[in-house]
């Protein structure tokens, strides 16, 4: 067996039988080259660089420190995500999505639940409380996806203290995930139907903190970066890739906004009422990694206008959809072992009658049924335009959940941006189109 190319070869060892995985094309790459005489090297950037957002690998072909050949390599974080939504009902298909892209679990959970509906033919029947209150989750969240950027961006180009900073205020939002959700991350809060529950008034209280403090911060933000001569020599000019390439290579997000081309699809097409909120659509016109810098800060200015807006809107009212077939029943507490019914919830459905406990027992156990059919809804994430295609054949679980993930899509810029440029502009450019490894492979 490895005698044969097509496989990896293997040994046996006291722990058992070991494969050694060959790199791809990696020999094809490396041979016949003598980097003394040809002056050309072969490295490997990854797949556990510091500077590569997580597993992503570039095999890198240098002159000098100029890049003549950029390769990707994905899959190293691959988990299977959409395959195991075959095996679970659509209420349980939330837990996995929002493991997709862990820097922005309540866009997965949104655009799935959004497309839920859609099968269902529900979409214009959620309360309107739970269409704010996940606009407003969206945007936290999207503020808090563009801190981390901005942190381990700052960090690569030299920046450390932007580390501190940006992660500083991100825990301030996750905390306000966690009272609302139980969880800081990967909550499954957004549910087909609603949400799982309702906002704290704790939650309340502390995002109208963080509005108060917030713009103050992304200023100092702007005090630290725009006017170092460093982080100006790092960025501008440096990975340029203009509204003709990112059209070509279905570039979407922050990169395209930033090429000149403000296609926003909260703005171009509205969901969870979208269009009935006041915000811009920030664009730059460099196209380089300055402009993207200055495109995102833009955005979290936006975000925080649109998180007001949310909190002024916040009637009392359902957060579920009335429909006992569709809504788990739940009224959710913080007991002893955790987030779960509260115990006053489980009492009713006990002793209401036979049948309330029985259909919820079926609703938990089975899930609901989705009309047989196909829809696609796409969404504004962090990172460009998030596209979920689901397919039901009439059962309570999916037959088929595709997602078209813009870290996927945007990373094959990285060649585009690094061919003829410095090794050390790889760093920036790669890390401006902030891409997010387990929404990539999922």
């Amino acid at each position: 067996m490895s005698e044969n190319v097509g496989y990896a070869p293997e040994r046996e060892t006291t722990e058992g039988k070991v494969f050694t995985v060959t790199g791809g094309d990696w020999d094809d790459v490396v041979s016949g080259t003598d980097p003394i005489h040809d002056e050309k090297i072969v490295v490997n950037m990854g797949p556990q660089h510091p500077s590569t957002h997580g597993v992503l690998r570039l095999v890198l072909e240098l002159e000098g420190e100029t890049v003549t050949d950029c390769r990707l390599v994905v899959g190293y974080l691959h988990t299977g995500i959409e395959k195991n939504l075959e095996y679970r009902n659509w209420i349980q298909g939330t837990t996995f999505v929002t493991r997709m892209d862990y820097l922005a679990p309540i866009f997965n959970e949104t655009g799935y639940s959004l497309a839920v509906e859609k099968l269902l033919g529900i979409s214009d029947r959620i309360p309107e409380r739970a269409n704010t209150i996940r606009v407003l989750m969206m945007e936290l969240n999207r503020i808090s996806s563009h801190l981390v950027w901005l942190a381990t961006t700052g960090m690569e180009l030299g920046a450390l203290s932007m580390m501190i900073y940006g992660f500083r205020e991100r825990e301030f939002i996750l905390d306000i995930f966690e009272l609302c959700s139980g969880l800081r991350m990967n909550m499954a809060y957004v549910r087909p139907g609603g949400v799982a529950q309702d906002m704290p008034p704790e939650a309340i209280k502390k995002i109208r903190e963080f509005l108060g403090f917030m713009p103050k911060r992304i200023r100092e933000y702007e005090d630290l970066l725009s006017g170092q001569p460093i982080w100006k020599a790092r960025t501008q000019g440096v990975a340029v890739l203009d509204v003709t390439g990112c059209m070509s290579l279905g570039i979407t997000g922050p990169v395209l906004r930033s090429a000149g081309l403000g296609w926003d699809l909260r703005k171009t097409m509205p969901y969870c009422g979208y269009e009935t909120y006041e915000f811009d659509v920030p664009t730059q016109t460099s196209a380089d990694v300055w402009a993207r810098y200055q495109v995102r800060l833009a955005e979290m200015r936006e975000s925080l206008k649109i998180v007001e807006q949310c909190m002024d809107r916040l009637k009392p009212g359902p957060v579920m959809i009335e429909d006992k077939k569709i809504a788990w029943p739940a009224q959710l507490a913080v007991g002893v072992d955790g987030l779960g019914n509260s115990l006053e919830h489980i009492a009713k459905i006990m002793g209401q009658s036979m049948e309330s406990l029985i259909h919820h027992f079926k609703l938990v156990t089975e899930g609901f049924r989705v009309p047989a059919g196909q829809v696609y809804v796409q969404i504004e994430s962090p990172r460009g335009e998030l596209g979920i295609h689901a397919v039901s054949d009439g059962g309570t679980r999916p037959y088929r959940v595709h997602y078209r993930e813009p870290s996927f899509v945007n990373l094959q810029a990285i060649p585009a941006m690094a061919e003829g440029g410095l090794l050390a502009d790889v760093i920036a450019g790669g890390a401006s189109l902030d891409p997010v490894m387990g929404g990539c492979d999922r």
